[in-house]
């Protein structure tokens, strides 16, 4: 793409440099005037970025900051964002983002990305070929219906897809100008929202049935046309549209979904990484999880293939997960489980009381993925240390408000036994004279590494086989000393070389299966490094 002179070129936040530019560049670009004598370093920049930041009180108004950086200069935004990702990736993404989507009419200052509403569901094509880059690697998508925890917040949503590419790019080094965010309005049920004369969306119920199935397919179908070497993310779509979406185009397209895919990667390493702190074989973990939702389905489903690696029978696999839902234990006596449901119901007797089903099922971990706040009662957390030496309490619900328990619960009720894993980041804080670390499952370990591979490979397709090598992939790189830490996760600082990491093992797997549309390099490591975008000015 050609760059643009004077003014214009400032205005483009892919080309500009600001301050940086030198003296030649000035003139023969035509910014003599258009900018302070002094010529600066991009690390000067940063410098201003973080000052104004430290001026800025509340998490959601630095969101609007760093926003507004990335619309003016997004070399600089991407450079700040990798020099401290442990600051800025809360800001820039969970939990600050699912305050910023609850205002995002309020609040929006440029549209960025494609909104595609369900009146124009026969011309999206069209509305594709309105981007200004033809060669799309990167789609998240989302129809705003279950954001987070928050629920329907209809195009609001557009703010998740900007998240996850800004991560994509920032922690594993895939070009932005690659990606693409997009929301798909097909209205809301979020009387709120309907009412507010802010609010930039449909003023329309949500369409449902075959419908909105229909709406997806014509999204599919136009997407993959005008983009074939695309990978679709879908995002924070419900449940039962979630599963129901992956399991109709995962052979068809490439493609996954994140909050069923990523989420169950990201808790496995975790798994398998609490078997290697404990030198404990990972086929002897028993799971019960509290929510039986898109999410559980996704952990479970994973770990059951892992427990097949590892040796168990299909049948032996499922029996070592239990799910618990609002309506209590998953038994086989039910009848109102979804399909997906069905392998993880077993023969037992009904129960209404999660702390009691403990007891009885003897789980080696907990995974919270209901969205309720506070679920992990004490009373949870001592029947789990009743039954297990160091009890594995995974509240993966976000954001921070939904998670079943705090880290600082965690660890007081279970007397400091407690390993402690969280979908929203919790500070480290001190038990009885000794300081823990709470681990984050973040999914950022995960989906921006595996689509550095994609991206790298040109892969046809997304596979299990593929996000349990990004699981084994970033359980390895947890060090004896992160452990002394009490992490189980890599810490967040080392996220691009985790992600490389990750990327190369991905990547082997893509070629093994045959579905890279590239010829395999001799070097792949290299080749992988030589694909990732780094922020710095041309």
């Amino acid at each position: 793409m050609k760059k643009s002179t004077g003014y214009l070129m400032l205005r483009d936040p892919r080309n500009t440099k600001g301050t940086v530019f030198n003296k030649s560049e000035r003139r023969k670009y035509k910014l003599e005037g258009l900018l302070p004598d002094g010529i600066e370093t991009i690390d000067k920049q940063i410098q201003r970025v973080q000052g104004q930041l430290k001026q800025i009180e509340l998490p959601i108004h630095k969101y609007i900051y760093l926003s507004n950086l990335l619309d003016i200069n997004e070399t600089l935004f991407f450079h700040t964002i990798i020099s401290d990702p442990a600051t800025f990736l809360p800001l820039v993404y969970t939990p600050t983002v699912g305050e910023a989507c609850e205002k995002f009419g309020h609040i929006a200052r440029r549209p960025r990305g494609l909104f595609i509403s369900i009146k124009n569901k026969n011309r999206i094509e069209t509305l594709l070929k309105n981007w200004p880059v033809k060669d799309i690697r990167f789609i998240v998508v989302t129809d705003g219906q279950r954001i987070l925890g928050l629920g329907d917040l209809g195009i609001c949503g557009i703010g998740i897809p900007i998240g996850k590419l800004a991560l994509y790019t920032s922690c594993a080094g895939v070009p932005p100008e690659y990606t693409l965010p997009i929301v798909l309005d097909a209205g809301t049920d979020n009387e709120k929202f309907l009412n507010d004369p802010l609010y930039p969306g449909l003023r329309q119920k949500r369409l449902k049935g075959k419908a909105y199935d229909d709406f997806i397919g014509a999204f599919v179908k136009a997407v993959t046309k005008v983009f074939p070497k695309v990978c679709i993310q879908w995002e924070d779509f419900a449940g039962v549209n979630a599963i129901r979406i992956l399991e109709k185009y995962r052979d068809k397209v490439c493609t996954f979904n994140d909050d069923v895919q990523g989420t169950a990667a990201i808790a496995v390493a975790g798994f398998i990484a609490v078997s290697r702190l404990l030198n404990k074989p990972f086929k002897e973990q028993r799971f019960l999880f509290l929510g039986a939702g898109a999410a559980a389905f996704g952990i479970a489903d994973m770990l059951v293939k892992k427990f097949q690696k590892d040796g168990l029978s299909k049948e032996e696999a499922y029996k070592r997960c239990w799910m618990f839902d609002v309506n209590g234990l998953l038994v086989k006596s039910r009848t109102d489980l979804a399909d997906h449901q069905l392998p993880f119901a077993h023969d037992s007797e009904p129960s209404n009381d999660f702390a009691s089903s403990i007891l009885k099922i003897k789980p080696t971990a907990i995974i919270g993925v209901s969205t309720v706040g506070g679920a992990f009662t004490q009373q949870v957390i001592e029947n789990m240390s009743s039954i297990n030496e160091r009890p594995i309490i995974f509240p993966y619900s976000n954001p921070t408000s939904h998670s079943e328990c705090t880290a600082e619960q965690a660890y007081s009720w279970s007397k400091g036994k407690a390993i402690f894993a969280s979908g929203s980041p919790f500070a480290p804080l001190t038990y009885n004279g000794k300081t823990f670390t709470p681990g984050q499952g973040n999914n950022v370990f995960i989906f921006p590494a595996l689509g550095l591979a994609i991206y790298s490979t040109e892969a046809k397709r997304v596979t299990d086989e593929m996000l349990l090598t990004a699981s084994e992939a970033v359980a390895e790189q947890i060090t004896e000393e992160d452990f002394a830490k009490g992490l189980i996760y890599p810490p967040v600082k080392n996220i691009r070389e985790v992600s490389i990491n990750v990327a190369v093992k991905v990547a082997e797997e893509i070629f093994r299966s045959g579905l890279a549309r590239i010829k395999k390099p001799k070097n792949i490591r290299k080749f992988i490094k030589s694909k990732m975008y780094e922020p710095v000015y041309k």
